[in-house]
């Protein structure tokens, strides 16, 4: 099976080369904006133009996962035409390409839990009413749209994975890596919210797991939207006091009490979908957490 992994130099895409590139059984190909002098199947994206013909012009791929984009919330309300840009219109690029050139290509789509906004009720079953509340959670739903268009019209078989608060070691962003930083220059931290706010993390080894489940189940790719989660909830004051003894940290851990703009309050996923795929989550919170810690510690 010959797969193409776009953005194979972010956490997520980097994760999913080395894992299928480990195993005989897929011929594995990479794709960023990020030169590689070494790598021989890696296409350079050219920033300027992210045109993706090039790319299905000259190799045929059975599957396409699509690990590129923006992932910052606060980002896409300081910049929202770069997020639609990342988010939506390089989701159009990739499927028009693959509809030009290799219309049997199967599409794998990173989406993101950010689609659901503050959800009305828990757990996030995937046929909910969806309600962003950031402009990234908008370009994430259009990007979804758009496979949904391409399935509809044009017959190419894609999904959708709803990826919920994604972590693991590689990953130098967003809550965990912020704390640690934050524990190496202060002995008190103070974190946006109550701390009650809460999120369904799955960790790296999972993710890439669903991903493999998905690859191998042909019937998954009908423009179907598909959560991507552990199916737990952890408040934020919990799973960061769980990292601050991991990194034996001893300092005071403080919440503003403020909301920031875009955050939702309370994520958890319903997986029922992805459980009757096959899909079982490995990796708990503490295991994960110490996995992360291990490699915040060996930097």
């Amino acid at each position: 099976m010959k797969i193409l992994i776009i953005g194979s130099k972010g956490f997520i895409g980097s994760h999913c080369l080395t894992y299928f590139g480990n195993n005989n059984q897929y011929d594995v190909w990479g794709a960023d904006v990020v030169t590689d002098y070494t790598s021989t199947n890696y296409f350079l994206i050219d920033p300027s133009t992210n045109d993706f013909n090039k790319i299905f012009s000259k190799e045929a791929f059975d599957i396409c996962i699509n690990c590129s984009g923006a992932a910052s919330v606060p980002d896409s309300l300081n910049n929202p035409k770069r997020d639609f840009y990342l988010n939506t219109l390089n989701v159009f690029n990739l499927l028009d390409a693959i509809k030009e050139h290799s219309p049997e290509c199967r599409f794998i789509n990173l989406s993101s839990a950010a689609v659901y906004g503050s959800p009305e009720a828990l757990p996030i079953k995937e046929n909910q009413i969806i309600n962003p509340i950031s402009p990234y959670g908008f370009h994430k739903k259009l990007a979804e749209d758009i496979c949904h268009e391409y399935y509809r019209f044009f017959n190419i078989n894609c999904c959708s994975l709803r990826v919920f608060s994604a972590y693991g070691p590689g990953l130098k962003k967003q809550l965990f890596w912020d704390i640690f930083q934050k524990s190496k220059q202060s002995n008190t931290i103070t974190l946006f919210g109550t701390g009650k706010e809460s999120r369904d993390f799955i960790f790296i080894n999972d993710i890439v797991h669903a991903i493999e489940i998905l690859v191998h189940n042909t019937d998954c790719f009908k423009g179907t939207n598909i959560n991507l989660a552990s199916g737990k909830e952890f408040t934020i004051k919990e799973v960061v006091q769980i990292l601050l003894h991991k990194i034996n940290w001893k300092g005071e851990l403080k919440f503003s009490g403020q909301i920031r703009k875009g955050d939702p309050l309370n994520w958890r996923a319903d997986i029922s979908i992805l459980e009757n795929l096959g899909f079982q989550s490995k990796f708990d919170i503490e295991d994960g957490l110490s996995e992360y810690a291990k490699w915040l510690i060996s930097l």
